[in-house]
């Protein structure tokens, strides 16, 4: 087996954005996918809603500029917002070029046009959606391209650590899932697109494979991250011990869905002008309130008001995975309850990606541009997604032939450890460190609550890298290694902030 693989780009995560920076490039160069699971695995797969684009003559890019930025709650860049809402149109008709098929409706005229739906802090229909599945329509579309496409893909390898010559990025030390043995990739440029971070959190809408990888290889190589506070938790996941974090899009409060207390009584308009459309920040922590207000164990969304056929037309996948948990959405409403969902901080890069770390290349979740601020507007991640997929994409394409090939990497030196009889240690930590995020790190924080897991979270630290440091490695402990190194940065810049700002929200800062 081959175990030093050379490349002109390396990326690092086969979601919407490493897939788009893939595509862009794989005519003029040599590229190569990693993918820690199958290929379509990772949050691109499970977004649901769909992606903000100005489509509508009413609509303008002022007005979706300045509904990111109240969102974002003033911390976003004016800049990099104009630029990325900007761009949006092209983002589309990329998508659309590769395949994506959007959900469309007809005009008054006749003619077939997309259908814009409506969500949390938007103040237009402006979200293009493939039934309520996009990110999968998406997924799929890219994936079937890449395959293609020349494009060399890794599935089932995990990344340990990335490799420095010279402080320049040239590739990384990558465990193969299969053979159980450490390869290593080098390339003239890395993209670093791994996805979510969410599992540091108990309950979460993201898949399990969402381990902040990223952000913890990137603090490791000395990147910069910036705003790691802002966890933004989705408000509506299906509340069911069997339903694995099903998420409820927020499409179904755009089309006129109503939270409800157990008692029918709707809540949001107590808590917001803006009632159910509020931004995510708002209603979560709303939803949180009435549950432990009421010691109830979850709220409910309704939209069985508007009729049968609406319902099956507009979310065809909802009503199906609501009715195998025993829920007729067109009849009942749904239970729900907040899950974590969305890091809106990340690794700081500029306009083109880069980080401060010459060679690197971050993308999406683990992207800091600016764009998002104190919380994210819904929809916005996927399009700053191919956004920022295609600019980096240009920015590589520009300097590829100014790069020269790194020097070879040394191999993976495993000749101090042993193979572990311990393996109950990973996932007795990972355990807690998700139970301790969830209770004192959440949708509502204290200094007491950010003291007790900072306490915990040193302990943490060092006994997982005592164990780290003793054993071979395996993908459950290497996921265990990144998440606590992403709970004790989130843990820290939660602490620093001061004041209650978009996602952060501590009760000892309310005046």
């Amino acid at each position: 087996m081959k175990k030093h693989h050379i490349f002109d780009v390396l990326i690092i995560g086969s979601g919407a954005a490493g897939l788009t920076v893939a595509l862009h490039l794989a005519n003029i160069c040599k590229v190569a996918v990693i993918s820690k699971g199958p290929l379509d695995e990772g949050n691109t797969m499970h977004a649901q809603g769909g992606i903000a684009a100005v489509m509508a003559n009413e609509d303008s890019l002022e007005s979706h500029i300045q509904d990111t930025i109240r969102a974002g709650d003033g911390l976003c860049d004016p800049d990099v917002v104009r630029y990325v809402i900007s761009s949006a149109q092209d983002a589309i008709s990329w998508l659309v070029s590769q395949g994506v098929e959007f959900t469309t409706t007809k005009t008054k005229d006749g003619r077939l046009d997309y259908h814009l739906t409506r969500e949390g802090g938007h103040s237009h229909r402006r979200v293009l959606h493939a039934e309520d599945a996009t990110g999968h329509e998406i997924e799929c579309k890219l994936v079937a391209k890449t395959a293609k496409a020349p494009i060399t893909t890794f599935t089932e390898h995990t990344v340990i650590d990335l490799i420095k010559q010279q402080n320049r990025c040239t590739g990384a030390y990558i465990f193969n899932n299969l053979t159980h043995q450490v390869e290593v990739f080098q390339a003239k440029f890395v993209v670093l697109a791994t996805g979510g971070a969410s599992k540091v959190y108990l309950y979460t809408s993201n898949p399990d494979c969402s381990s902040g990888d990223g952000f913890a290889i990137a603090k490791r190589a000395g990147c910069t991250l910036l705003n790691m506070e802002f966890n933004q938790f989705h408000p509506t996941c299906l509340y069911h011990p069997k339903a694995k974090s099903f998420l409820i899009t927020e499409a179904v409060r755009g089309e006129g869905g109503k939270l409800k207390l157990p008692n029918g009584e709707c809540f949001m308009h107590q808590f917001d002008p803006r009632g159910d459309l509020a931004p995510r920040d708002i209603v979560a922590r709303a939803i949180d309130f009435q549950m432990k207000r009421l010691g109830i164990d979850c709220v409910y969304l309704d939209i069985s008001h508007k009729g049968t056929k609406f319902i099956r037309d507009h979310f065809p996948n909802v009503y199906k995975k609501c009715l195998e948990f025993g829920f007729d959405i067109t009849k009942e409403p749904i239970p729900v309850v907040p899950a974590a969902h969305y890091t809106c901080g990340g690794v700081v890069v500029d306009k083109n990606a880069r980080t401060d770390l010459t060679g690197l290349i971050l993308h999406y979740f683990y992207l800091s541009t600016g764009l998002h601020g104190a919380n994210r507007m819904a929809s916005n991640s996927l399009l700053e997604c191919i956004v920022y997929g295609k600019a980096a994409s240009l920015d590589i394409r520009e300097h590829l032939d100014l790069v020269a090939y790194p020097t070879e990497a040394p191999a993976w030196d495993e000749s101090q450890v042993t193979n572990s009889d311990e393996e109950i240690v990973v996932t007795h930590n990972w355990s807690e460190i998700r139970s301790l995020m969830w209770d004192y790190v959440g949708i509502v924080r204290t200094n007491k609550r950010l003291e007790r897991a900072h306490r915990r979270i040193e302990l943490l630290k060092n006994e997982v890298q005592e164990y780290y440091g003793n054993f071979r490695v395996t993908k459950n402990l290497l996921e265990l290694r990144n998440l606590v190194v992403v709970a004790d940065i989130i843990i820290q810049a939660a602490m620093q902030r001061k004041e209650n700002i978009g996602l952060h929200y501590n009760l000892d800062n309310v005046k």
